[in-house]
């Protein structure tokens, strides 16, 4: 799988989200800001990405994610 399908599959999965995804076909690091992660841990947050990229672990199409997730203000105050 591409970076650009697990992007892809985030942003279906959490429409209004930016995602920055890279990787090399398993292995991926992505960065999720959207605002439905405000007010919820980050293990919470977390889910809610793997759950929009549905079964790809299950059938270890994505083998390991390293992830960030951010609400918009988190974001901004921690990137500029």
């Amino acid at each position: 799988m591409e970076p650009s399908e697990v992007q892809r599959l985030i942003e279906t999965g959490l429409p209004g989200a930016t995602v920055e995804v890279s990787g090399d076909g398993r292995h991926f690091e992505a960065t999720v800001v959207h605002a439905d992660f405000a007010g919820k841990p980050m293990i919470q947050q977390h889910r809610m990405v793997y759950a929009a990229l549905g079964d790809s672990f299950d059938t270890e199409v994505v083998h390991a994610l390293a992830l960030k997730t951010y609400t918009p203000e988190k974001w901004a105050a921690t990137h500029g």
